[in-house]
């Protein structure tokens, strides 16, 4: 074992240039990090210092703290589902749905048949409450659903739980979860949102959530490394995208900053084993909204804790920086695009941190952690551990 930990980083949606195949997913030209720096000279000294402007062009850089490169995505679709599941080791060849122009209403038919309640909204929202806020009165004095989609491969279902008990809500989105499964509304997730309160000061729950996932369709190298006996620690959206498989220890947080809050706590503990964060603003608030300026703001916040994150790691422990798909934000619709992700690695005990080659798959960074830890590889990827010095 060359690291006792390793730190696992998913910077959701920030990708570093069109994939090969992206002419197949209409995204040809797009190009997340590199418009974002483009357009608003995004200041981000941190994260260039360990090569993540480099991976724009993949130029040799010598003054470099980390080693550096880019992935090419091979699973179908460019959801955050089939991104983390190729990173873990399955190949999957499902494109999960979205439907950001509102789900058809076929679906909408079935939920009303299966729950006995009227649906509101059906339309895009990438914040709850304020789709809540603006449906939340109707849905409270007729009892009914509010169906909306946060751009990714989502249904969220929100409803009063003072009129629609928490319970329930949970069993009308089992029923839904069914009804999604279908191969032509194939959904990565349904999302109970129960909120409270009165017009003018709703409130969303804070413990009433509940993800109704698709499980990974085989094992992946968390669950190698849980049935070792390592830690697999998931902060953020992880555990819902993993349906909670091969993760022992769950840690819930929404914002960026508090995922890094959540993170930087766990770097002060002692464990042997992966902690895998994903920091979701990036992507449902300012990629899918096409929010420029902000998601270079955004970036300019994470670059101020790239310090404080690499002065809490041990010598023997190696951060990974990755992403799971593009999200251009000068691109057209709301859409994920398909594009390269970068691939960062930093350990205080690398002698002379470098460009890497190209890695052929996302996979190689499920490959590389099974390999530190000498537990079955997956059945995708290739290590590089060989080439960290």
């Amino acid at each position: 074992m060359q690291y006792k930990r390793i730190f696992l980083l998913v910077l959701d949606s920030l990708g570093v240039g069109e994939a090969s195949d992206a002419e197949k997913y209409n995204d040809t030209g797009t190009n997340t990090l590199g418009h974002i720096i483009k357009e608003t000279d995004a200041f981000i000294p941190n994260l260039k210092k360990i090569g993540l402007t480099n991976t724009l062009k993949m130029n040799e850089e010598k003054e470099v703290d980390a080693y550096y490169t880019i992935a090419t995505p091979n699973n179908a679709g460019k959801d955050s589902l089939n991104g983390h599941y190729e990173m873990m080791g399955i190949i999957s060849d499902i494109p999960f749905k979205t439907f950001n122009d509102g789900f058809p209403i076929e679906i909408l038919n079935s939920i009303e048949y299966t729950t006995g309640r009227r649906t509101l909204g059906n339309k895009c929202c990438n914040n709850s409450i304020d789709i809540i806020n603006e449906l939340g009165e109707i849905a409270t004095n007729y009892g009914s659903l509010i169906i909306y989609t946060s751009a990714d491969s989502d249904l969220q279902v929100a409803a009063n739980e003072e009129i629609i008990p928490v319970s329930t809500l949970h069993e009308y989105c089992e029923k839904i979860r069914e009804i999604t499964l279908r191969e032509e509304w194939m959904i990565g997730r349904v999302i109970a949102r129960p909120f409270s309160g009165k017009a003018g000061n709703f409130k969303l729950s804070l413990t009433g959530r509940k993800d109704y996932a698709i499980k990974p369709p085989k094992k992946t190298v968390l669950d190698y490394l849980n049935e070792n006996n390592y830690n697999v620690i998931g902060i953020g959206k992880i555990n819902d995208i993993f349906d909670k498989e091969g993760i022992n220890k769950t840690i819930k947080a929404s914002s960026n900053n508090e995922v890094i809050n959540k993170l930087t706590s766990i770097m002060d503990k002692k464990f042997t084993g992966l902690c895998m964060a994903n920091l979701s603003d990036f992507d449902s608030l300012y990629g899918h909204t096409r929010d420029v300026e902000g998601y270079s703001k955004a970036l300019e916040e994470f670059d101020v804790n790239i310090p404080i994150i690499l002065n809490k790691l041990e010598v023997d422990d190696l951060l990974i920086l990755t992403a799971d798909h593009g999200n251009d934000p000068t691109y057209k619709g709301s859409d994920h695009t398909r594009e390269n992700v970068p691939v960062i690695l930093y350990s205080r005990n690398f002698l002379e941190p470098k460009r890497l080659p190209i890695l052929n798959t996302l996979a190689d960074i499920g490959a590389t952690i099974a390999d530190n830890f000498e537990v079955t590889s997956p059945e995708i990827g290739t290590s590089i551990m060989d080439k960290l010095k």
